[in-house]
């Protein structure tokens, strides 16, 4: 199991063709801090519909699109 498991969940449930979460809300709703791992770990999503579009550093966020 990995430790970004509900967020990959929330990812899911959320539907929508492409969203924005900052990195404050993923350590919210993933009960951890994104870290220099997240990037071994994004590949996970692609099993539930999803992969990482853009990682903003400077604007703390991550783009969020649906695998069509």
């Amino acid at each position: 199991m990995s430790k970004y498991n509900s967020l990959w969940e929330y990812v899911q449930k959320n539907g929508n063709q492409s969203f924005k979460l900052t990195f404050d809300e993923v350590k919210d709703i993933a009960g951890t801090p994104i870290d220099h791992s997240f990037l071994k770990y994004k590949k996970e999503l692609t099993e539930y519909g999803y992969q990482i579009g853009k990682i903003s550093m400077k604007e703390q966020t991550v783009v969020f699109n649906k695998i069509d």
